[in-house]
């Protein structure tokens, strides 16, 4: 495929991904899951970036992805924190569980 076919395509969608990535979310999740795995990102370089994702299972068990997010460098707690305030925003309140693997200041209170 030719770079032009592809960015023909991901402007025809660009919009619909926008209103998906600002959706509101369920005030109440039974699980959040949250993890970031480092991927070989092209833009202009090649480059290792975390690519971040949350999802959540909701009370009637059906699973969602809640967002994803690239980042500029190793994943980090702060950056978690950046992306959970989003969720916050869209309207989460709370989780009756989370599971993360251990990063530190991911922790509950």
């Amino acid at each position: 495929m030719s770079r032009a076919l592809i960015s023909r395509a991901t402007d025809k969608i660009k919009d619909e991904v926008d209103a998906w990535r600002s959706r509101p979310l369920d005030k109440i999740y039974a699980v959040l899951m949250i993890d970031a795995i480092v991927l070989k990102v092209r833009d202009g370089a090649v480059s290792n970036r975390p690519v971040y994702i949350a999802v959540g299972i909701n009370l009637e068990g059906e699973r969602d992805v809640l967002g994803t997010w690239v980042g500029t460098g190793g994943e980090s707690a702060k950056q978690w924190m950046t992306w959970l305030a989003e969720l916050r925003n869209r309207g989460i309140q709370g989780a009756l569980i989370s599971c993360c693997d251990g990063l530190k200041g991911c922790r509950t209170r």
